[in-house]
């Protein structure tokens, strides 16, 4: 199973309603619970199956499954990663909190937990991400984009969060604790008993707003999506026929070939396909 797997059991729903989640107090979060396991059953072809049979396909296709608290939200065995993002409007960012964008999900990460290390023999994957905007329990847009395509490599967000982290380690007179985040600072007052925590709260334009300059939403539509997947890529996925049979059997659906900027050079351009759906 593979992306062009999850366009293709995409374009045959007849609703586009999310399952309310329950449980919880904070209906945002349960919506963003909700986004996850549609996706997940997009990947899965699980959106319309009994309960038995969906849990039975997930362990077949997934590898890993997540938890509240690593990246990524799934790994497709011996696949793509995949991490998923519920936004409240069209224009909203994406909050990835003390995790910075991911180019590709590496297997030193010290952000995985060790199950999704040690989960299948990987050592880099492509990361997916899938984002999607829900009123009302109801997903108006979904976008898939790989980080590859999306945001800048590992590199360029390491460097800025060591240049942090040195920058605070070099302040005088103040006592520093172990940590993973940018710093832990003990005995701050003349007591010696009030700490700090120095943490990253990473965030990044929604892809709707990044490849503006490629796609725009058909805002007649009550549904839309956006898929992006750069030549190299695609020579990788072999059903990519199934995506040229949808384009040719449903008439609000396309394929077309694009140039999408380098994250890391936006000077170079990258061939890629703009895949798009409206209903």
């Amino acid at each position: 199973m593979n992306i062009i797997n999850a366009i293709c059991t995409l374009c045959k729903l007849s609703s586009f309603t999310i399952a309310s989640i329950s449980g919880g107090n904070n209906r945002a979060n349960n919506a963003g619970d909700a986004l996850e396991l549609f996706v997940k059953d997009l990947f899965a072809d699980t959106v319309e199956v009994s309960e038995n049979i969906r849990l039975e396909r997930m362990a077949n296709v997934f590898s890993y499954l997540g938890n509240n608290s690593n990246p990524p939200d799934a790994m497709l065995k011996n696949g793509d990663a995949i991490e998923i993002k519920k936004i409240e409007s069209d224009n909203s960012a994406l909050a990835l909190n003390s995790s910075y964008p991911k180019h590709t999900l590496k297997a030193t990460s010290s952000m995985i937990s060790n199950e999704c290390r040690n989960v299948e023999k990987w050592s880099e994957k492509d990361i997916i991400y899938a984002v999607g905007v829900i009123r009302n329990n109801r997903l108006t847009s979904l976008c898939f984009v790989y980080g590859l395509d999306y945001c800048a490599s590992e590199e360029c967000y390491e460097r800025i969060k060591s240049t942090i982290k040195t920058g605070v380690e070099k302040i005088q007179g103040i006592e520093f604790a172990e940590t993973k985040e940018l710093g832990h600072i003990n005995k701050v007052d003349p007591l010696g008993i009030t700490y700090m925590r120095v943490r990253g709260m990473w965030g990044i334009e929604n892809p709707w707003k990044v490849f503006k300059y490629i796609y725009s939403r058909k805002d007649d539509c009550d549904f839309n999506f956006m898929c992006i997947i750069n030549d190299e890529k695609l020579t990788k996925l072999e059903n990519y026929n199934d995506l040229l049979d949808l384009n040719k059997k449903i008439n609000s659906f396309s394929i077309d070939d694009v140039k999408i900027k380098n994250p890391d050079n936006p000077a170079k351009l990258v061939s890629a396909k703009l895949i798009s759906y409206w209903r």
